[in-house]
């Protein structure tokens, strides 16, 4: 099922969804033995080369409910998440962006902006200015 997949680095995350599906009952499936390599390639941080996870084989019975879910979860993984589109002239003009959102959010960040600047500026005026004028010393007495 795993090699059917259109983005192979997504193979972990459906044996994620795959094992969830089986301990909540969606389907049936039960573990064999054997272990198989995930096509998706880990990078370490300081190694050099590449590695692979591996997961335990499962045998699945195929019904329609099986089916349904295969296809709702490979539909799932397709979605990419989290994607953020560059924010240009031409993704405005192309309506990739709401430009009313980011008319407002650039008018929320300007008024935070002037907000700050003005808090600033204020409390080190009052930190330089003197807090009305000092008194005059008496004179020493002479006893």
């Amino acid at each position: 099922m795993i090699a059917l997949l259109d983005n192979p680095q997504r193979s972990d995350r459906f044996v994620k969804h795959l094992k969830t599906a089986v301990r909540e009952g969606e389907i049936d499936a039960v573990y064999l033995p054997e272990r198989f390599p995930l096509p998706k390639e880990f990078q370490r941080r300081g190694a050099e080369g590449k590695s692979q996870r591996s997961a335990r084989e499962m045998l699945i019975e195929v019904t329609p409910a099986f089916e349904r879910w295969l296809v709702e979860t490979s539909v799932t993984l397709a979605r990419r998440r989290n994607v953020r589109t560059v924010v240009s002239a031409q993704s405005i003009e192309a309506g990739e962006v709401d430009f009313r959102a980011l008319a407002e959010a650039t008018r929320r960040q300007m008024q935070a902006s002037y907000e700050k600047g003005r808090a600033l500026g204020l409390s080190r005026g009052k930190a330089t200015q003197p807090k009305g004028r000092p008194k005059a010393k008496a004179p020493a007495r002479k006893k």
